[in-house]
């Protein structure tokens, strides 16, 4: 293995590393989000809309493709239609047109409509990107992140059985590097990191990797230079959608608490993250107070903690803390948090020699 290439796709952007294991020089590339450029593309066309393709993040792309809807005509396939939402009846009633992915296929050539395809992985607009920064577009593997949701039983919440697929992972215990998934291992309920293994074989890869973006920021942010042995710590990952808070012991998870960015206050967070160190938090509460979730093995003690490492394109939130934040910043750049913890958790699945990330 000598070349691999990261993606971590978040809200607002899509960070891209290239990693040469032979020569340990990296390159790397912040761009706007996928689901943003969709969401400009569908803002710079006209009249009716045939939608096609696979589950990605929401958010922009969901929004200008409801408001489209109110005015003309919106065609879009089950598949892509998970996007905005996994009851296909709420779909429907936000005024968009559900039909099986084969006859929207067929609708995508008439041009009574303007086409657009739903995906997380934009093979083309990458291999832009990978050439602007003067690379070949050969790779001996990709590692890719977002987060999933996961596919929940009728009845059962999203939320809920996202905690309850990485409880009883981590329960094992396990690492939060053992979250790597190869393209043939994806569990079945992620199926928006399945359809990201989908698009990513058209990326020149000899083998595709996807994780949770969640726990790529954990693994990314315990690389950083200030972490070094340091145990146990608090990485702190805000970024433009979700934050996410673990306690780590060495390269084992405590307990995480995930929150929405824009519902998180300076004052909830230093709470939010002494009470997660002290085993204080529970995931119904966080939950009943708007939040993501929470996962808690064993508390630590506050007064135990090493570090607090905040990483992440919206960390200012912690500007004015009373905590010792540390500013985090793996391999010199606060935005490859999530790339770094693909690198370092393909390292150790590939067996490669360790990576000094100074």
């Amino acid at each position: 293995m000598s070349q691999l290439l990261m993606i971590d796709i978040g809200a607002g952007t899509m960070d891209i590393l290239c990693y040469d294991s032979s020569s340990g020089e990296h390159f790397k590339a912040v761009a706007p989000s996928p689901v943003r450029h969709l969401a400009w593309q569908i803002a710079q066309t006209s009249g009716d809309l045939v939608v096609s393709g696979v589950e990605m993040g929401g958010g922009p792309v969901t929004e200008a493709l409801r408001q489209r809807a109110a005015t003309d005509r919106v065609v879009i396939s089950s598949s892509a239609a998970a996007t905005l939402h996994h009851d296909m009846d709420r779909v429907r009633h936000w005024g968009l047109i559900v039909e099986e992915d084969a006859a929207v296929e067929r609708l995508c050539g008439d041009p009574g409509y303007t086409a657009v395809r739903l995906s997380d992985v934009q093979p083309e607009r990458i291999a832009q990107i990978i050439s602007g920064l003067g690379l070949p577009m050969a790779f001996d593997a990709v590692a890719l992140c977002a987060q999933d949701h996961g596919v929940a039983p009728k009845g059962v919440s999203h939320l809920d059985y996202r905690h309850n697929l990485f409880q009883e992972i981590l329960d094992r215990p396990a690492t939060p590097f053992d979250l790597l998934y190869h393209e043939d291992e994806v569990p079945g309920a992620f199926n928006r990191l399945r359809s990201m293994v989908s698009d990513a074989r058209q990326l020149n890869a000899q083998a595709v990797y996807v994780m949770d973006s969640g726990m790529a920021a954990m693994c990314g942010a315990a690389q950083d230079a200030h972490a070094g042995n340091a145990s146990p710590i608090i990485i702190l990952d805000i970024a433009t959608s979700h934050t996410v808070a673990a306690v780590m012991e060495g390269d084992q998870v405590a307990g995480f608490v995930e929150y929405h960015t824009r519902g998180m206050t300076l004052a909830r967070l230093e709470e939010l993250l002494v009470a997660l160190a002290d085993g204080r938090v529970r995931h119904d509460q966080i939950l009943a107070e708007g939040g993501h979730g929470a996962y808690l093995r064993r508390a630590v003690g506050f007064e135990r903690v090493r570090a607090i490492i905040a990483t992440g394109p919206k960390r200012r939130l912690m500007a004015d803390s009373a905590l010792p934040v540390i500013w985090g910043a793996p391999w010199g750049d606060n935005m490859m948090t999530g790339t770094v913890g693909l690198l370092e958790a393909m390292r150790r699945r590939l067996g490669l020699a360790p990576i000094p990330y100074l």
